[in-house]
This record gives C-alpha cells, sequence and structure tokens, in this order.
C-alpha cells in the first residue's frame, strides 16, 4: 500500500512542470553592478528571429533616452515613406537677361533638403552654370530654403560647443554639412606643419603653417594652442607635434546662409567666374529659369552613411523631409506625426515615443527597449530588411563598432552615446546560426562604464544563442 502511494507521488511530482533555470546573463548583471550601475537603469531586449530559443528582457517597457539608436527608427521610417530610391533634388535657376556670359539678374538656388550635398557637388553645380554660358553674376545669390519651416537652432545649447561640427542644425540647402576641415600636414623636413582649410571659404584668414614640436602626439590640440572663437580669422599660438602624423579640426560655427555663399564665391572665382552681388534667402520667381540640377545618391546608400558613423545633421534632414509631404514645409512636428503613423500602419504600438529631432542628440527623446525592439523585428521582415542591415556597423569591421571587444562579424549594432546613455541595438548571429534582436540601453550618471557590459551581452547571446 505505502509502495503503491509512493510510486503514485512521484508520478505526480514528475508531471508537475520544471521551472526553467534563470536566463539571466550573469557576466553583462555582473559588470553592471561592477560599474555600480542599478538594474532598473538599464533595458534590454534580446528576442530570435528564426526559431531560436533564447528570449530575455528586463525593464522593456521603460521609457529611454535612446541616444543615436533613435537613428534606427528615422531610417527604418524613411525607407518605407521615401523608398531606398528616393533622391533629393537641388536646382539652381537665373532670372534676368544674359547678355553675352554676363547674368543681369539674380541666380536662385532652391534646396531640396539634400543631407549630403557636399563640396563636389557644389563644383558640379558651379561647372553646369559656366556651362550654361555664365561668367559674370551681376545680381544677388539668392537660396530659396521652402522645403523646410525657418527653424531655430542654437548650436552651443545641447552642450555648449557651439563650434563643434556634431552640433550642426538641419537646413533646406545644407552644404558639405556647414563643417570646415583645418588639416595638418606634417613636414619633417622642414619642422612645420602645413595648414589646409576645407572647403575653401572666402574671406576666411588661417595662417598657411605652424611649428613643429617633436614628442608624441598625446594633447595634439592642446599643444596646438587654437583659437577657434572667430572660425574666420583662425590662429594657432602653440605648435603641432609631428609624429600625430595627419589630423584634422572640423569647425561648424558659420550660419547656415553666410556659408553657403562664402563657399560658393570661392568655388566660382577659382573657375574663372565674377559675382559682384551678394548672398541672401528668397523665393524663385515665376520667371526664373532652369539652370542646372543635381540630384543626391539613392536614399540607401544615404542611410548607410547615417547608421555607419552616426550623422546627426543628416538624421535631421530625413526627419523634416519626411514631414514636408503634400506641399507642406517640414517641420519637427510633421517628421514626429510622420513617422508616428508609420508605426501604427505597421502595427507597433508606441505610447512612449518622445521625438524631437530623429537622431538622438536630444535630452528628451525617449522610446522603450521593447518598441525599438519591435522596429528591428518588423524591419527584418520588411522588404527593405537588406538596406537598413547594411547600414549597421558591424562588429571589429567599421563603423562605431569596429573596435569594440564583440566577435568580428557577429554583430550588426547602432550604438548611441550620450554623457548619461549608453546603447546599442541591432541584430546578432549567434554561433549556432540563429539571428537574435538585441536591444539594450543604459541611463545613468556611470553609463560610461556601462559599456562592458553591453559587450557581454553581445557575447551572451552569440555564445548561447
Amino acid at each position: 500500500m505505502r509502495r503503491s502511494l509512493f510510486a503514485a507521488l512521484l508520478a505526480c511530482l514528475a508531471s508537475l512542470p520544471v521551472p526553467a533555470a534563470d536566463p539571466a546573463p550573469a557576466d553583462y548583471l555582473a559588470r553592471l553592478a561592477a560599474a555600480r550601475i542599478p538594474r532598473d537603469a538599464a533595458a534590454v531586449v534580446v528576442t530570435p528571429l528564426d526559431g531560436g530559443a533564447l528570449r530575455w528582457d528586463d525593464n522593456q517597457k521603460n521609457p529611454m533616452n535612446p541616444a543615436s539608436t533613435m537613428k534606427l527608427v528615422t531610417t527604418y521610417a524613411a525607407l518605407h515613406l521615401l523608398g531606398p530610391a528616393y533622391t533629393f533634388r537641388t536646382e539652381v535657376l537665373a532670372d534676368g537677361p544674359l547678355a553675352g556670359d554676363i547674368l543681369r539678374g539674380e541666380l536662385y538656388v532652391r534646396g531640396g533638403g539634400d543631407p549630403h550635398l557636399v563640396i563636389e557637388n557644389l563644383w558640379q553645380l558651379a561647372t553646369r552654370v559656366r556651362g550654361f554660358g555664365i561668367r559674370d553674376i551681376r545680381g544677388d545669390l539668392v537660396l530659396d530654403k521652402g522645403m523646410f519651416d525657418s527653424l531655430p537652432h542654437d548650436p552651443g545649447q545641447f552642450d555648449g560647443e557651439e563650434g563643434r561640427a556634431y552640433n550642426v542644425g538641419p537646413d533646406p540647402l545644407l552644404l558639405n554639412f556647414k563643417s570646415i576641415a583645418v588639416t595638418f600636414v606634417p613636414d619633417t623636413a622642414a619642422k612645420v606643419a602645413r595648414v589646409m582649410v576645407i572647403p575653401e571659404v572666402a574671406g576666411m584668414r588661417y595662417p598657411r603653417m605652424v611649428p613643429g614640436a617633436d614628442g608624441g602626439c598625446g594633447d595634439w590640440r592642446g599643444r596646438l594652442r587654437a583659437d577657434i572663437n572667430d572660425p574666420m580669422n583662425l590662429r594657432f599660438g602653440g605648435a603641432y607635434p609631428l609624429a600625430c602624423g595627419e589630423r584634422a579640426i572640423y569647425l561648424g560655427a558659420l550660419e547656415h546662409t553666410n556659408y553657403f555663399g562664402a563657399v560658393f564665391r570661392g568655388l566660382w572665382e577659382r573657375q574663372g567666374g565674377s559675382w559682384s552681388g551678394k548672398v541672401r534667402e528668397g523665393k524663385v520667381t515665376p520667371t526664373a529659369r532652369l539652370v542646372a540640377v543635381q540630384e543626391s545618391a539613392p536614399l540607401a546608400s544615404l542611410v548607410r552613411d547615417i547608421n555607419k558613423f552616426s550623422n546627426n545633421v543628416m538624421t535631421q534632414q530625413l526627419f523634416l523631409t519626411m514631414g514636408a509631404a503634400g506641399g507642406a514645409a517640414g517641420n519637427p512636428e510633421r517628421g514626429a506625426a510622420a513617422v508616428r503613423g508609420l508605426l501604427a500602419a505597421r502595427g507597433i504600438g508606441a505610447p512612449e515615443l518622445i521625438l524631437e529631432n530623429g537622431c538622438g542628440l536630444s535630452r528628451v527623446e525617449r522610446i522603450a527597449a521593447g518598441t525599438l525592439a519591435a522596429v528591428l523585428v518588423d524591419a527584418w521582415k520588411s522588404q527593405w530588411m537588406p538596406e537598413l542591415m547594411a547600414s549597421l556597423p558591424v562588429s571589429g569591421v567599421d563603423g562605431t563598432m569596429q573596435r569594440r571587444n564583440v566577435v568580428p562579424g557577429a554583430a550588426h549594432m547602432k550604438t548611441g552615446l550620450l554623457e548619461d546613455t549608453r546603447a546599442v541595438a541591432g541584430y546578432v548571429l549567434a554561433a549556432s546560426g540563429r539571428r537574435y534582436v538585441v536591444v539594450a540601453i543604459i541611463n545613468h550618471p556611470a553609463a560610461s562604464r556601462g559599456t562592458g557590459a553591453h559587450d557581454a551581452l553581445i557575447d551572451w547571446v552569440y555564445r548561447t544563442g
């Protein structure tokens, strides 16, 4: 009797479900703890894409500042709303009689929001204008910026670094990221460093060389003692360490319209042209005739540049362009509405989503790790998966993942970095051949010490997924 009861009890116990082992990645949690980052300051989602068994999340519904991983949402939306073959169009038009090679009137440039209108493109436009027969412009260079609403932008508001290129704001005629590269090229024989400024900016003053210094590279900027407060009059009070090789300082302090005019004047005069007017903003007149057109690279190519190198202003250009549908000028509110509408149409609920500029260079933007993971899952199933996937930095190979402590080639990941934020979001190919979406965000004053925890998380997915 007792044996029968005991056997029955064993059978009953055997039929009960066995609790699963805790799937939490121990090394990730240990590294968080070692960095003194509380677990509730971090959010994680690991979800399989093709039948893998590994699945884990922590604080996935918490609204988090995603830093530059927000670019994934913007580029994903742009591929769907604009299409991977979408191009941005910049037009040059003339109004006034052309007597011989003299234009007695205005030359207009109508901006199309091109995120990658670089100096080579402007050179091509200037060459086409010369090919049209114009050499001497007697009127003004008028910039038509009606593509976007007039947007106030304080480049020093975010972190006080108003001269840095990453703080450049968007513009319908964004030229060369409104950036000036001041490049130092060592000449060891002459014990100097040659100074080159690209693009050439009319009226800009700077020394053509600075003294060279021996010793290691170290704090080369500090030793150079650069005074860049007035970007049109650069000064260097120190010396450049020759051991540094070629280095550059990138400036973005000039105002968009004046920058465009100064760069255009430099190019135009170098090509033998003359221009006696000024640069100003205005609308293209109905009587203006088309002179030249510059088409951008297709969106799929631009998205790659954005995500590989985390370009803030290019992302903002996309964000505003998505808000410029139906003839309305683009602005942040319309851009945010377009992104929200796309997410809703794709069945992705995002009640916590806050969009300010779409690039993550923001103190107020928020998204839950679960929402960002849902975007990546949907992107994987969509027709534009190859375009988005190819835009992501690859671990150990390129972009912002090149020097991470992650198995080379195992992760296609967008990274995010702010003073109090570290984030990764993308795809991990496990050693098993299964692929996973991984999103991990830390919001904490000690976030800079959390990079190792994120690398440990990716490694855990690679080994056990």
